[in-house]
Order: structure tokens, then sequence, then C-alpha cells
């Protein structure tokens, strides 16, 4: 059987059966982007990053490592996916056609797009999108003109970062899993422990509780390498009177509230401490300051202020607050909107954001907590629950 009777087989069993939501959310979406390409005088986009892809279809698969895009203008939905994702594109997708190439011979990827794009004069694309391949790139502008082409990632990002009622019952329940993923993990915690035992036990409730595949696996580094970042888990053993940071994010229906805390073996001394009130304090700032209106830079500025007199002891990564929503490996962050210093944005209803609030001594010692808030018109409100307290596990030393 090839791939075209395997693609016949299951449209006539399971279409569109594992598509995320009901066909009129899909439906509002794509006459938000249509609406938004008229306006720009756009003929089509041609999106290539999973979580674009995703938004506007419902299509979802583990292996994203290969060329996808969607082609979407105003009157179709083409979907094009390698020869042995056409099975997912068919269960998971809500579109018009899906176009297959065999994924072993890439020739086939371009002779489809050019026959789709030479009617539109104006094709908008997200250039900074890693899904955007160079060789695909070149071979379409040769075939049709790079004029054609002009950047529009902005154009996507605008409407995704603003969730539907539907999305945030999504990440509702990524934090419900999230939380219960790093209470099993945090309680586990003893001296002589390795990280990756942590991270195991946390992957293994994770899972048991509802997650898909994750974005990002699960994080835990203790001691030392808290102090740097973006490290995990690498058998490094838990010693007694540390800390232990942990970072989790489930995946449901793509959807990831993350959500951070940090453990003590003993009891925390008084550096811990203070550092885990800062976090605090910069968190309500930071939740009080993002109201509708109110621009991301201006959030920023306030929760930096109270960094003021910790700058040279402590590094922070400048970035208080990321959206999440719907994403794949290698990432969680949805990439739609940043609370940093010099972003003039403006907070709307139904935004959410992780607000990963990780202070660090380099080589030493950090402690991270976060979490994942919803955007009212009275300021930001968790979804994920942190009690925004240093977890004090048990100092006797695991069994060997």
């Amino acid at each position: 059987m090839d791939y075209h009777h395997y693609r016949e087989a299951l449209a006539s069993s399971l279409a569109q059966r594992e598509l995320p939501f009901p066909p009129a959310e899909y439906q509002v979406r794509l006459e938000n982007v249509r609406h938004a390409m008229a306006q720009r005088e756009l003929d089509a986009l041609l999106l290539t990053d999973p979580a674009d892809i995703n938004y506007l279809t419902g299509y979802h698969t583990f292996e994203v490592s290969v060329h996808a895009c969607l082609v979407c203008t105003h009157e179709t939905l083409v979907l094009q996916v390698a020869s042995i994702e056409t099975g997912a594109a068919v269960v998971t997708a809500r579109v018009d056609e899906i176009i297959g190439y065999r994924w072993e011979n890439l020739d086939e990827v371009i002779a489809p797009l050019v026959d789709l794009l030479r009617p539109c004069p104006r094709v908008g694309i997200d250039g900074w999108s890693s899904g955007l391949r160079v060789g695909v790139m070149n071979a379409l502008s040769q075939a049709i003109g790079q004029e054609r082409f002009q950047e529009a990632g902005d154009l996507l990002d605008a409407i995704r970062i603003v969730k539907s009622s539907a999305e945030l019952e999504m990440l509702a329940e990524s934090a419900r899993i999230t939380a219960a993923g790093l209470d099993t993990a945090i309680a586990a915690i003893r001296p002589g422990m390795t990280d990756n035992d942590i991270a195991a036990i946390g992957a293994q409730a994770l899972i048991a509780h509802g997650s898909e595949f994750m974005s990002l696996q699960p994080i835990v580094t203790s001691g030392q390498r808290i102090g740097v970042i973006h490290v995990n888990h690498k058998r490094h053993v838990i010693q007694a009177n540390e800390p232990v940071f942990l970072e989790f994010g489930a995946a449901y229906q793509r959807y990831t509230a993350p959500m951070m805390r940090t453990a003590v073996t003993g009891s925390p001394n008084a550096a811990l401490i203070a550092t885990q009130d800062l976090c605090r304090a910069i968190f309500e700032t930071l939740c009080d300051a993002m109201r509708p209106g109110h621009t991301f830079d201006a959030a920023a500025q306030a929760a930096d202020e109270l960094l003021a007199s910790q700058r040279d002891q402590l590094f922070f990564s400048e970035v208080f607050g990321y959206a999440v929503g719907a994403q794949f490996p290698p990432s969680w962050v949805e990439g739609t909107g940043y609370i940093a210093k010099g972003q003039q944005r403006t907070f709307e209803p139904n935004m959410v954001f992780h607000l990963p609030l990780c202070l660090r001594v380099p080589g030493q010692w950090g402690v991270g907590l976060s979490d994942t808030v919803v955007v009212t018109e009275h300021g930001a409100i968790p979804l994920t629950h942190n009690d925004w307290q240093l977890y004090q596990a048990s100092d006797t030393p695991a069994r060997s």
C-alpha cells in the first residue's frame, strides 16, 4: 500500500477524529486571519511554523523536523506534509486539501507550492520561523519571483496571543497536570538521589496524569548547576542542604502552562529565603501591572525596579514573561509576545504568559519560582497555583 492508499483508507474511517477543537473554533480563527490578510492586501500566507499550522487547522504530529507548510488564501487552506505524515494530517487537520511529498525526495516539495502561489501577487511569510527553509524559499523565489514575498510573521502572532475561552480550558488542564507532576517530583527529593531520578519521577507523573508528548522535557538541576541557565538533569547527585530547581510543563492538546518550583534539602538559609521573597514581590508587581492598556514595557520597568539593589549579585534573563499557548518541541515558548523593557505592545484580556522568575548567583545557586497567568480587566491571575515558597525536602539521605 502506498501513501496515497494509506491516506484514503484513513480518510474513510478516521478523518478529523483527533481535531482538538470543534470546527466552529477553527472557522473563527480562519476568518480573523483572512480579515487581517485583507487589511494588508495579502493574497496568501505561507505558514511553516508547526504551531501556526496547528492553530489554523489542528494538525499535529511529534515529527516536526521535516518540511510542512500551510498555504492560506482567501478561498482555500492547503496543507503540504511528508508522505509519512499524511495519515496524521487526515486524522488531526481541518483543511480543504492535503498534498504529500515523498519525504526522501525533496524535489517534490516545490512544484505544488509554485502552482498554489503563482496566482497570488502578494504572499506573506514569517522569515523568522525555524520551519521556513532556505532551500524552499530560494526555489520559490526563483520560480515565481522574490518580489512576491513580504514579511508578515506578526500577523498571526497578533491573533494567537489572545486566547479564546476554549484555549483557556486547554491551558487550565495543562496547569492541573503540571502541578500534579511537580507535586510528585518535589515530594520525592532526598540527598543522594540524582537529578535524573527526580526528572524521571516527574515525567512519569506528568504522563500518568494525562500529558501528551511535551514541548520541553522536565527540567531539574541542583546546587551550583542552578546558577547556569538552561542546563538540565545530567546524573548529578543531590547533596544535603542545597537547593533543587524544577520547571515542568505538561502538554494538553499541545497547550502548555509551565511552572517553576524550588526545594531545599533541609532548612533554607537566609540568602535563599530573601531570594524567594524577591521573586514573589516581582511576581505580585507584575500581576498588578498586567492590565489592559498597560504596555509590556511598563510592567517590565515596574518589576525591574525591585531588582535594582541586587543587580550586581543576581543574574536574570531580563524577560519577565513570555506568551504561552499551543506549541511543539523544542520549546513551549509561543514567541508571540515578551514582557521586557522596550516592548511597547499593550496587554489585552485573555493573553496568557509564563512569568519565569529565576534569580541565579552564577556558579553557586539559584531560586526559581513561577506561575502561568492570564490577563484580566483587573490584572493577571494564575492558571497554575504556586505557593511561592521554598519546599523543604527531607534531609534524610535516600537509601542506596
